[in-house]
C-alpha cells in the first residue's frame, strides 16, 4: 500500500494515468513501457510500482475512467428524453460516443491479454464501472421504449457492446490504410463514428 493521504494517492494515480494517455496519443500500446510513462511523471519510475504493477493495469485504469465519463452522458440521455423515438435515441447514443474516441481506441485493443495481466482487485474495480455503463444503457432503453421486453433490451446490449469494439478501427483510418483498400479494389464506404453507430443502433432497434 503506497504511503500518503488518500488525496495524494489519488492524485499520483491520476498523474500516471494522464501520462499513459498522453503517450498513447503518439505511441502504440506495445511501445509504451513503465519506463516511458515514468519519464513524463513528476516522480521516479520505481514509484509507479507502488500504484500499478504492470502497464496493463494503467491502461485498464484509463479505460475505467473513459467508461466513467461515458456513464455520466448515458445518465443525461435517460434524464432528458424528448420525443422518445428510435431516431432520437440512436442520435443521442451515437453522439455520446462521437467524442469518446479514446474509449473506442482502447476498446479496439486485445482485452483478453490486457485483463489477464492485472491483479484481481484492479479487474474487479474496472468491471464494476463497466457494469454500470451496461445498466445505464439498459435504463435508457427502459425510458425510451417502455413496451420493449427485458429480453429485447438484453439482446440489444449483447449486440451493441461487442459492436463498440470495432467502431474505432472501422472509422479511424490513416492514408496508408485508405490507399491499401483502394489498391486492393475493396469497395469500402468510410464512415464517421457517429454515422456507423447511428446506423447500427437503428438497425438493432428495428430488428
Amino acid at each position: 500500500m503506497p504511503k500518503g493521504s488518500l488525496k495524494l494517492i489519488s492524485a499520483r494515480k491520476e498523474e500516471i494515468i494522464n501520462a499513459c494517455e498522453k503517450l498513447y496519443q503518439t505511441m502504440s500500446f506495445k511501445d509504451i513501457t513503465i519506463k516511458e510513462i515514468g519519464n513524463v511523471t513528476s516522480f521516479t519510475r520505481t514509484s509507479i510500482y507502488n500504484y500499478f504493477q504492470t502497464k496493463e493495469e494503467i491502461f485498464l485504469a484509463l479505460l475505467k475512467r473513459e467508461y466513467e465519463l461515458w456513464f455520466t452522458e448515458l445518465i443525461d440521455i435517460a434524464d432528458h428524453p424528448n420525443e422518445k423515438s428510435r431516431e432520437e435515441f440512436a442520435d443521442k447514443l451515437a453522439h455520446s460516443l462521437e467524442h469518446r474516441e479514446q474509449l473506442l481506441k482502447l476498446l479496439s485493443m486485445n482485452h483478453y491479454d490486457l485483463e489477464s495481466n492485472v491483479r484481481p482487485e484492479h479487474l474487479i474495480e474496472f468491471k464494476i464501472v463497466y457494469g454500470k455503463s451496461m445498466s445505464a444503457v439498459m435504463n435508457c432503453l427502459t425510458v425510451y421504449f417502455e413496451d420493449m421486453s427485458i429480453t429485447d433490451r438484453q439482446n440489444f446490449l449483447y449486440a451493441f457492446f461487442p459492436f463498440m469494439f470495432g467502431i474505432y478501427p472501422y472509422t479511424v483510418v490513416n492514408e496508408k490504410q485508405k490507399a491499401a483498400m483502394q489498391e486492393a479494389n475493396v469497395n469500402y464506404v468510410f464512415m464517421t463514428i457517429y454515422e456507423i453507430t447511428y446506423n447500427c443502433i437503428k438497425r438493432l432497434l428495428r430488428d
